[in-house]
């Protein structure tokens, strides 16, 4: 039996399921390991413990967790090949092309897939943004066990940027976890040529804003607060230095004032944002599926930042420093992470970045 990892603390995951889950730079060991001979088939994708599945050939039935992976395969054009998804985008949360394509898979569940209908959709791969959520409580749900899911003659694998970040040995601080995931995902559907053309399109973003604020010294870097207004005011939602959204933080030239946290996600009080005292805050709202509606979205978390006692007389709030940047594409590993490094670069260094 393969091990289980998990995914996060049961507090995080209730507040921030609908976004996928954290990365981290050291959280996988290269999973992909291809033929030597052919550079193709066989190919071998391990989990987060290091246990090996080995696929013959590409998965023709392949069921995503979330809108994660299932961006990731259409952007390899392995669409096709997708079955179902939990967690389905919202329509109009992709561009172009990809939305409609994205409006087309069957949505098995708006939230995680129930157990039974995952183990008799017919897929041959279940690719796992989340983990296991088994033990988890909250009303989650049983996830099938590896023995259930090799009975129904379904191949489990996991979004390692994503699954493995709580068992990360240090901060995340670069995209090479969800790059990892892109090739993995490449190579197991046969989209490998694809694969690279998507990773050296991140790198060469990536690479431009690290040549203007890389020389940046710590102590200059703008403080900087994801404000995940979707997960609850009550009690903030931080990301941590292992979740996915410090990496951006970090690689754009600003400091993620939660970045001493160690894990994916912690849910703090306001007392702790209002004592780091954030040079910008992001307004961190999930797509509504159009532009007119994240807007009204953006307007009222900033609004709510600028109404609430606790949060008026914060820097970022009294200087007007806001950047609207969806959740999605900071917090869930995808090729979007490298846009956002370059928004928010714009956004902190507007002297360095154009």
């Amino acid at each position: 039996m393969r091990s289980r990892a998990w995914c996060g603390t049961a507090a995080a995951v209730l507040g921030l399921l609908a976004a996928g889950c954290g990365g981290g730079k050291d959280t996988e060991d290269k999973g992909t390991e291809k033929s030597a001979a052919s550079g193709g088939f066989p190919v071998t994708v391990t989990d987060c413990m290091g246990a090996g599945t080995t696929f013959t050939e590409a998965p023709g039935k392949i069921v995503t967790s979330n809108a994660s992976s299932l961006e990731i395969l259409l952007r390899l054009g392995a669409g096709d090949q997708v079955i179902g998804t939990g967690f389905p985008p919202s329509k109009g949360a992709l561009p172009g092309d990809l939305d409609a394509r994205a409006q087309q898979v069957e949505v098995l569940s708006k939230t995680v897939i129930p157990k039974e209908k995952l183990l008799g959709s017919g897929a041959d791969l279940y690719i796992d943004t989340f983990a296991s959520m088994a033990g988890m409580g909250g009303g989650m749900g049983d996830a099938p066990t590896e023995e259930e899911f090799e009975a129904a003659g379904i191949k489990h694998v996991y979004l390692k940027s994503t699954a493995c970040a709580p068992m990360g040995k240090g901060p995340s601080t670069d995209l090479s976890a969800v790059q990892d995931d892109i090739s993995s995902l490449g190579d197991v559907t046969g989209t490998s040529a694809k694969a690279r053309e998507l990773v050296a399109g991140m790198k060469e973003k990536v690479d431009g804003v690290q040549k203007a604020v890389g020389g940046i010294a710590e102590d200059a870097r703008p403080t900087y607060f994801f404000f995940d207004f979707d997960a609850g005011t009550k009690q903030p939602i931080a990301v941590c230095n292992r979740q996915v959204a410090n990496a951006v933080i970090t690689l754009a030239g600003a400091r993620n004032v939660f970045a001493d946290c160690d894990g994916d996600f912690k849910q703090v009080s306001w007392e702790d944002v209002v004592s780091r005292n954030p040079d910008w805050i992001q307004l961190g709202v999930r797509d509504r599926g159009s532009e007119a509606a994240d807007e009204k979205a953006f307007d009222e978390a900033q609004q709510w930042l600028e109404d609430n006692p606790a949060t008026r007389g914060l820097k970022a709030v009294k200087e007007g420093n806001f950047l609207r940047i969806g959740s999605e594409r900071t917090t869930i590993a995808g090729v979007e992470n490298a846009t956002t490094v370059q928004d928010i670069a714009r956004a902190v260094h507007p002297d360095k970045v154009k």
